[in-house]
């Protein structure tokens, strides 16, 4: 079974979904794919995990990066789970491209390629919004393609990262 909270935020009401010990999804109300991964057998409470969410969110919407993540588990294939792993290296007010995501997939891999295509199938079935940045992701030409949340969110999103500047795009990304 899966418990549900929900949260308030200034784009709107965020559904958040747990196992009991980690956050399972992470939703904006009503976006693309909403409630995805999420049992059918779910039911509102109070967890920890829900606790330290509602924190990560009230410093994210202050402006700020939280410096930290709650316990989360992703639910998908091994191949979402992969560019899901890449997203969460992006740090706060940068952005890269789904080519750039999708050619250190590639090189992690020891293949010649993968397709960015593929990669943006996997960020748009991210189930676990803003903690797994899939917002941070691009065109290649750095417009503001794809979100499930909606482009206004990501814009705004974007915009608020980049503390009141105009979303932009940097190649930078953190291997640790």
């Amino acid at each position: 079974m899966d418990f549900i909270h929900k949260y308030k935020s200034p784009l709107g009401t965020i559904v958040i979904a747990s196992d009991g010990e980690a956050l399972t999804g992470l939703w904006f109300e009503g976006q693309k794919y909403f409630a995805s991964t999420l049992d059918a057998d779910n039911t509102e409470g109070s967890l920890p995990v829900f606790t330290e969410a509602d924190k990560w969110l009230d410093v994210y919407f202050s402006g700020s990066d939280p410096g930290f993540i709650p316990k989360i588990s992703m639910r998908g294939t091994d191949f979402r789970k992969s560019v899901w792993e890449m997203l969460l290296k992006i740090p706060f007010g940068e952005t890269l491209t789904y080519g750039q995501i999708a050619a250190k997939l590639a090189e992690a891999k020891g293949t010649r390629r993968m397709s960015a295509r593929a990669v943006g199938n996997a960020v748009g079935h991210n189930p676990i919004s803003l903690i797994v940045p899939c917002h941070r992701v691009v065109g290649s030409d750095g417009s503001l393609t794809g979100y499930a949340g909606g482009i206004d969110r990501k814009a705004a999103l974007l915009k608020m990262e980049s503390a009141g500047c105009e979303p932009r795009m940097e190649a930078s990304y953190r291997d640790d």
